[in-house]
């Protein structure tokens, strides 16, 4: 399994999950399977997008292609972190 983790900074977060909601289906035929968006406790515009891929290649092309680029810009998402990951190991307890 491949996976992408994304922390970065926004201005406004529901200016922004109005903008990640409209983009659903873009996200979904480029690749995306599934995701979290999660809030950092202490930090409420600090933002973390965890999502599940069919390949970290489909991923990568997606999150650094120019339109998305621009899409972050207008909403107002800053720095951007990207982790992409492989899966070792899955569990429950």
């Amino acid at each position: 399994m491949h996976y992408v983790l994304i922390i970065h900074a926004v201005e406004n977060y529901s200016a922004l999950k109005q903008v990640f909601d409209r983009a659903a289906t873009m996200r979904k035929h480029a690749g995306e399977e599934s995701y979290h968006v999660l809030r950092d406790e202490r930090d409420a515009n600090k933002i973390v997008h965890f999502s599940k891929w069919n390949s970290l290649t489909d991923a990568r092309a997606f999150f650094e292609s120019k339109e998305l680029i621009e899409i972050r810009r207008g909403a107002g998402v800053h720095a951007p972190e990207f982790i992409y990951l492989n899966s070792l190991a899955q569990g429950t307890l």
